[in-house]
């Protein structure tokens, strides 16, 4: 083939292929959740797009969670439709996750424009709707629960850097009363183990040696192996440990109630489970708790936190916290505030109450005006503040395993990530990328740590 050619084909095959975008609102599930639909898209000659303003089609992949989510959809969808009106071909706009699960027939009532409404359980049958919405001209929308699992339709996974997401586990039967994750998500689901590892060894094998395995609730995992026996979480992270390759192993969002002995003997006996453990509590007053069905008190959730510590000694914990509850008095929210200072949490995700439709929550009369919201998120905020710095500033002097990932803002640096989540910044030559290296930190930025090599010889 003549070179003339051969740049011709190239450009032809370049000519050809669509741009997808795609914008993530949310958890860590979403994020894995959009990475597979760029996947199941892939074979229809989608390829990754810089923006809206260049895409063929462009998804929007929603959260639930936090206040106003749907208000912040219908918002971008209003930036996306003179994109959609000037593109020459047109545009394909789809919206996906929970937001579309909970109000499919609203987003096409309030944007026609829109072509595709999908639930986050349907994503695997994409090529579908996008064929559909093409050839019929009318919007799809799929919100159904299939009843096959998604996860027997996906492509492979396609590792892109040293650490990824593996789905483990989807949905949720705890119905806390705040929360829209049963009906949105469905009830709990967990992958086969033979699936989870068989994918755990590909990624391995092309590189990956940071495992996080995500569901919503996902020590609540109870999979059906081959032989009839239903592993926990704690079997699985066992049995992930002996992939040849991987190094590091995390999990996220778990429950307090499902931490069972099993899981905690993995933190103190399985050296590849990193030291930091996620465990939300959500408040720290037992009638708060009670009123939000959490199926646990404090005494529970701190002697579960003594139980880990005494697992594994070097454990650090970090917790989500909802303040301005229906109902939370002012003594409600003290017992949070001495919650937080008992435990010492080095990290939280902290957020005003917000109503979602459809909750028992939100039916409570007792309803917390706003700005008494907006003052305790404010004083819970500055203690754990407080909390975060401590640690960091003890971290000082210590030797980490820092897995380097992706290079710095300045030449010769890289940066990576400590065993406790942080980012840590170091020079060093960027054939590290990719390995795990014994830092040792030296100073504390408001945002990262700083460290040098131990030993530059060796990382030469």
């Amino acid at each position: 083939m003549s070179g003339t050619l051969a740049l011709r084909l190239k450009a032809a095959s370049k000519a050809l292929t669509k741009k997808l975008f795609v914008r993530t609102y949310g958890c860590q599930m979403n994020a894995y959740d959009s990475a597979r639909m760029a996947d199941v898209l892939a074979p229809l000659g989608y390829g990754p797009a810089d923006g809206p303003e260049d895409a063929d089609m462009v998804i929007l992949n929603t959260c639930h969670i936090r206040e106003k989510a749907a208000e912040k959809v219908f918002s971008e969808l209003g930036r996306l439709r003179p994109l959609k009106a000037e593109r020459p071909g047109g545009m394909i706009i789809a919206v996906a996750g929970c937001v579309a699960q909970a109000e499919g027939e609203e987003i096409l009532r309030r944007a026609p424009f829109v072509d595709i409404v999908l639930g986050p359980q349907t994503y695997h049958r994409l090529p579908e709707m996008v064929a559909k919405a093409s050839r019929a001209g009318g919007a799809v929308l799929d919100t159904e629960f299939p009843l096959e699992p998604k996860f027997d339709f996906l492509p492979e996974v396609r590792a892109e850097g040293s650490a990824a997401f593996l789905s483990v586990q989807e949905g949720c039967d705890k119905f806390c009363s705040f929360c829209v994750v049963p009906y949105t998500r469905g009830a709990e689901y967990s992958r086969p183990p033979a699936a989870v590892l068989a994918e755990a060894r590909r990624l391995a094998g092309q590189g990956v040696c940071e495992l996080t395995l995500l569901g919503q609730n996902v020590n609540g995992y109870h999979g059906e192996a081959g032989d009839g026996s239903t592993w926990s979480l704690g079997r699985l992270i066992r049995e992930l440990a002996e992939v040849e390759g991987l190094e590091r192993i995390r999990y996220t969002t778990s429950h307090p109630r499902d931490m069972d002995d099993e899981l905690i003997a993995a933190h103190a006996e399985v050296p590849q489970l990193m030291p930091f453990l996620h465990l939300p509590v959500q408040s720290g007053s037992d009638r708060i708790l009670d009123v939000m069905n959490r199926r646990h008190d404090r005494v529970f959730y701190l002697r579960l936190v003594e139980r880990l510590k005494a697992a594994r000694p070097d454990l650090a914990l970090s917790s989500d916290f909802i303040v301005g509850f229906p109902g939370e008095t002012d003594a409600d929210f003290a017992d949070s505030l001495a919650l937080v200072r008992e435990v010492g949490f080095v990290q939280t995700y902290s957020f005003k109450y917000s109503s979602r439709p459809g909750t028992p929550a939100a039916a409570i009369a007792q309803q917390v005006p706003e700005k008494i919201k907006e003052e305790r998120l404010a004083e819970l905020q500055g203690v754990l503040l407080e909390q975060t710095t401590r640690f960091n500033h003890a971290c000082v002097g210590r030797v980490m395993p820092v897995l380097l990932d992706r290079p710095g803002r300045h030449p010769g640096q890289m940066i990576g990530r400590s065993p406790y989540m942080q980012p840590v910044h170091v020079a060093a030559a960027s054939h590290l990328a990719g390995r795990v290296v014994d830092l040792r930190i030296t100073r504390v930025h408001p945002n990262s740590l700083a460290a040098e090599l131990v030993d530059a010889k060796a990382c030469a």
